[in-house]
């Protein structure tokens, strides 16, 4: 098992606290290790081991017919002492009511208790319901450049030869652990998100019109990282002969997104320090999602990027924003408690164009300002604007 301390690091401070820890992310993004990690962790603490109880929800051994009630009445006869049991609970969002099973858990037991899903319905109102304030979010993502290279530390490849593998191959874990073909790693995604598509969203919403619902998906991720919005779909919809209404697309829209396959990122108007409610981009959980569907070109990089960089800084507890600066737009405005970056992210500086460096220049705040590039003779510093590359960017330890 290759570790991913960063997560224990974030589990740490609320184990043993009277606080329900919830793993969110898409699936096949790691959630399941991170669960063995943790389970370690408390081993190295004295925990015996049957006081540790892991139950996956997605085993063939587990009925679809499953009750909360049931599924509560199995954990507590695991109990045998006083002494505190800690539950770890893998895909719990299989079950209907589950919530209301962990809160009891929680209430009537010396339990510390962990779950993890690939549904951000997780987050619903039900929990708010029954564990409010009572309960931890923490979002897992696919690999961050970082962790694809202790995936990969046995190979003899430069860190460069590896951050073109991580582009090309995206960072799913079951990739990274593999010697894949490009062809075979994308068919392995492919197989990932069919399953997220088909189980996730067209069964459990019951969309009927699957073939609609396809194209509108394929539409968002060919255009991961560009502005539209709900009707610029359903008028390219349209010139296609297909019909589907606003409401349908908003629909399909938080879908995805509660299956963590895309993420929205709102603009942020600079001058009236407000979040617009329009014209937002979405960036994908994995970049390999768009070369599973379309294969893979290097016409894609720009774009590419961008949603490597998005991933990097939501990784380190970023809130993500495009930028509006009057008539300008800057790619990621990141903020993080009284911390703020801002970003621009291009292949390379177009040599007749100031437009990467001139847009942060005409922000007047003294917060760091990056220009992150794939082009080593761009970088070094302008205007006291920091120029770098893509694999230093995902490398450092602080920006």
């Amino acid at each position: 098992m290759i570790l991913r301390p960063d997560y224990i690091e974030a589990v740490k401070p609320f184990m043993d606290a009277p606080l329900v820890k919830i793993l969110t992310g898409v699936r096949r993004c790691g959630k399941s290790t991170i669960f063995e990690m943790i389970r370690q962790e408390l081993l190295e603490r004295g925990i015996p081991e049957d006081h540790i109880v892991m139950k996956k929800y997605t085993e063939m051994d587990i009925p679809d017919t499953i009750t909360a009630k049931q599924m509560y009445d199995e954990l507590v006869s695991r109990v045998e002492d006083d002494k505190r049991y800690y539950f770890l609970l893998d895909e719990i969002q299989e079950i209907k009511g589950w919530e209301k099973a962990v809160n009891s858990l929680l209430e009537g037991m010396n339990a510390d208790i962990y779950v993890t899903g690939s549904n951000s319905k997780l987050m619903s109102s039900e929990i708010s319901t029954y564990l409010t304030g009572r309960y931890i979010s923490i979002p897992v993502f696919t690999l961050s450049f970082r962790e694809y290279l202790e995936f990969k530390k046995e190979s003899t490849q430069s860190y460069d030869k590896l951050l073109e593998e991580y582009i090309k191959f995206g960072g799913f874990p079951i990739i990274a652990l593999g010697e894949y073909e490009q062809q075979s790693a994308y068919q392995i995604v492919d197989g990932i998100y069919h399953t997220v598509v088909s189980r996730d969203i067209v069964k459990r919403h019951r969309i009927n019109k699957q073939d609609l619902f396809d194209r509108v998906v394929k539409y968002v991720i060919e255009n991961m990282g560009k502005t539209f919005s709900a009707s610029s779909i359903s008028n390219f919809l349209k010139s296609e002969n297909r019909k589907v209404s606003i409401e349908s697309i908003y629909n399909y829209l938080r879908w995805l997104e509660q299956a963590f396959i895309i993420f929205p990122c709102e603009r942020y108007d600079m001058q009236g320090k407000s979040v617009l409610k329009t014209q937002e981009k979405y960036y994908l959980a994995d970049v390999s999602f768009r070369y599973a569907l379309f294969g893979y070109n290097r016409k894609m990089l720009d774009g590419v990027m961008e949603n490597i960089v998005y991933l990097e800084l939501r990784r380190r507890g970023y809130d993500v924003y495009v930028g509006k600066n009057n008539t300008k737009e800057i790619d990621f405005i990141a903020i993080h408690k009284d911390e703020k970056i801002y970003v621009q992210v291009c292949v390379q500086i177009p040599e007749n164009s100031n437009r990467e460096v001139g847009n942060l220049m005409e922000i007047r705040d003294h917060y760091p300002k990056y220009v992150v590039t794939l082009n080593e003779m761009d970088v070094g510093i302008e205007n006291g604007i920091r120029i770098v590359h893509l694999r230093d960017f995902l490398l450092a330890k602080q920006w």
